[in-house]
């Protein structure tokens, strides 16, 4: 049977990402579990600059690469010293999507099994300080010359790795090798424990930086599948790369349903603002309707932007929805168009129409007006939506009062009357927002049966599923 064989990778490049930088250095050790075998280096004309910071890093300068050979020239090299054996790198993600993207660029196709030495140590001898190279070869007494440049760095994951083999005496190295291995593919500073303990239940997931700190919010119907989705796949963008090097912990909360999470993963959002978390803070409202009083007397109503820390009379999540909703109202209350605005105007500045013939009656107008106004602020539906919970002996519910997404909670099933104030009382109150509303509005249009008003009383058994 043929020994396993390990290609040891270090390299150096332009920048973080495979997209975007290149590499402009590069060190492979084979290695036969045992000893070292070949050893191969170089630098790689990266045919781009290399940026101050880079140099800063690394040493290596525009002048050291000029002539060098570009990657084409050394592809085939390279793909012969690292087909059929395994990719060992210290945090293997990171070289192995360079790697691969620089093959894959010159025509090579190359796949190869992975392990990364970042969680190989942290398997082998859990509990030290840190885990990046330098430190890591400190607290192990391991010879470390030339930091951040290829040959120096990919020796002391030459030695690490030899020792990480002798002190394994439990196979987890052979473990972590195989394509199956779960952890292999997980962010290099999560721990998999983290991972482990993902149920396959909806709800909200969370991810913590090394500061504790939350960077990213998610939703899910099956936590563990769409976070193990966040893992997967080639993608080497900046963004991403940065994301995953960022995941240190996982923490999740179990919910009862799909749209008890989509409304606490919005709530999250909002409270957190994460770093990562780009598409819900898009859906922050962005205009509103307003109601404004002229020096003659008359109230007008305006559709217009919303500004930071300003407030409406109803929030909209587009210009078009709020000018569908000033014309409903002037439909519904007879109110003179001419006293509807589809762009907002400061506070305090004096209105009037330009066509002064034939205004309303003032006392009488101006009654419309507040009339709309108590039916935007006042007389909206109010209503709960009982739903499954997280068991079988409790249910979700969320509370809509006046319009506005009150809050939401779990109900025992043992309490087989709940009235308005029950309801109120089992949920956590959040802030709404128009996007929660849409989702809340638009799940109660295709599941009326579990949609209750307020002067009904609800029997929990009626929606028991």
């Amino acid at each position: 049977m043929k020994k396993t064989e390990y290609a040891i990778v270090d390299i150096e490049t332009t920048g973080g990402n495979a997209n975007g930088s290149r590499i402009t250095e590069i060190a492979i050790i084979i290695h036969d579990g045992e000893e070292v075998l070949e050893r191969y280096e170089t630098l790689v004309n990266p045919q781009k600059n290399i940026p101050m910071a880079i140099f800063a890093l690394t040493g290596i300068t525009n002048e050291m690469v000029s002539t060098a050979p570009i990657f084409d020239d050394v592809a085939n090299d390279i793909y012969d010293l690292l087909h059929g054996r395994v990719f060992v790198a210290h945090n293997v993600n990171f070289d192995y999507s360079f790697v691969h993207h620089e093959l894959a660029r010159t025509g090579l196709k190359w796949t190869a099994r992975k392990l990364c030495t970042v969680r190989a140590a942290r398997k082998i001898k859990p509990g030290l300080p840190s885990y990046s190279l330098g430190k890591l070869c400190h607290s192990l007494d391991i010879d470390l010359e030339n930091r951040h440049r290829a040959g120096g760095d990919a020796d002391a994951t030459a030695i690490l790795f030899s020792k990480l083999m002798e002190w394994d005496t439990d196979g987890v190295l052979n473990l972590m090798i195989k394509n199956t291995a779960q952890d292999q593919r997980l962010p290099p500073n999560l721990p998999p424990a983290d991972f482990d303990k993902l149920p396959a239940k909806p709800g909200v997931y969370y991810f913590y930086n090394q500061d504790n700190k939350v960077i990213y919010v998610g939703k899910a119907i099956n936590i563990q599948k769409r976070v193990a989705s966040h893992f997967t796949g080639n993608s080497t963008t900046a963004q991403r790369q940065n994301f995953l090097k960022d995941i240190y912990n996982i923490s999740f909360e179990v919910c009862g349903n799909e749209l008890i999470a989509l409304l606490l993963e919005c709530a999250e959002i909002k409270q957190l603002w994460p770093q990562y978390n780009r598409a819900l803070k898009k859906y922050e409202a962005k205009y509103g309707i307003f109601t404004y009083e002229a020096r003659n007397g008359y109230k007008y109503l305006a559709v217009g932007k919303l500004g930071k820390f300003q407030h409406s009379i109803k929030d909209c999540n587009s210009q078009f929805e709020g000018i569908n909703m000033l014309s409903k109202l002037s439909s519904m209350f007879s109110i003179d168009m001419r006293f509807c605005y589809f762009a907002a105007v400061n506070e305090g500045e004096h209105l009037a129409p330009k066509n002064q013939e034939a205004l309303p009656d003032m006392e009488s107008h101006n009654e419309k007006v507040d009339a709309a106004i108590i039916h935007l602020t006042q007389e909206q539906p109010s209503f709960a939506i009982i739903d499954s919970g997280r068991s079988n002996n409790e249910r979700s519910c969320i509370w809509v009062d006046n319009g506005s997404f009150y809050g939401m909670g779990y109900i025992n099933i043992d309490e087989t009357d709940i009235d308005e104030d029950t309801v109120k009382e089992s949920v956590t109150r959040y802030n709404s927002n128009p996007y929660m509303m849409q989702l809340i509005y638009n799940y109660a249009k295709n599941n009326s049966r579990k949609v209750y008003f307020k002067q009904n009383i609800i029997q929990l058994e009626d929606v028991m599923v």
